[in-house]
């Protein structure tokens, strides 16, 4: 049997925090892709969260926003986090315009993750599957309804200002 604790996990690579459910969706064909079966709500702390924020740095190099592209690779290499923005996605999991942060740990951010951060897990795999079955049905509204509810992050500009190009 593997040993799939949050230690363990994040032992194997990157870890990966996607606030978004459609995008998770998107990412795992809805708990139907190879490796991807199980689908996770993981809750973590706020505290938790703002440090993995405030010690991220962008996954690709913005003008303007770094001093140079020499800076920013330094910076990456060093940061604990990375911060990238994707199409945030609708029912059929087609792009939206507007970007959702996918928040990637490693080294310190994911031991603290692992340790420290971790409130509850809970397997949403029925759910995710649930509404699926609403979305190739045609059911959109009762998709819909069955939805986390997901909010706007409550960040003040000096948490996000190196991350938003």
């Amino acid at each position: 049997m593997r040993d799939t604790s949050p230690r363990k996990v994040c032992e194997q690579g990157l870890t990966w925090i996607k606030p978004s459910f459609l995008w998770m969706m998107y990412r795992s064909g809805w708990g139907t892709k190879e490796g991807q079966e199980t689908v996770l709500a993981v809750e973590i702390t706020r505290d938790g969260f703002d440090w993995a924020l405030r010690h991220s740095c962008l996954s690709h190099y913005v003008r303007g926003l770094h001093p140079d592209r020499g800076a920013w690779q330094r910076d990456l290499k060093r940061a604990p986090a990375r911060v990238q923005w994707d199409p945030e996605r609708d029912l059929h999991l087609r792009p939206l315009p507007h970007r959702s942060l996918q928040l990637g740990l490693s080294g310190e951010a994911s031991e603290r993750y692992a340790d420290e951060w971790i409130v509850s897990i809970n397997d949403v795999t029925p759910l995710a599957r649930e509404i699926h079955a609403h979305v190739t049905g045609g059911d959109l509204d009762a998709a819909a309804r069955l939805l986390p509810q997901e909010q706007g992050y409550p960040a003040g500009d000096e948490l996000l200002s190196h991350l938003c190009p």
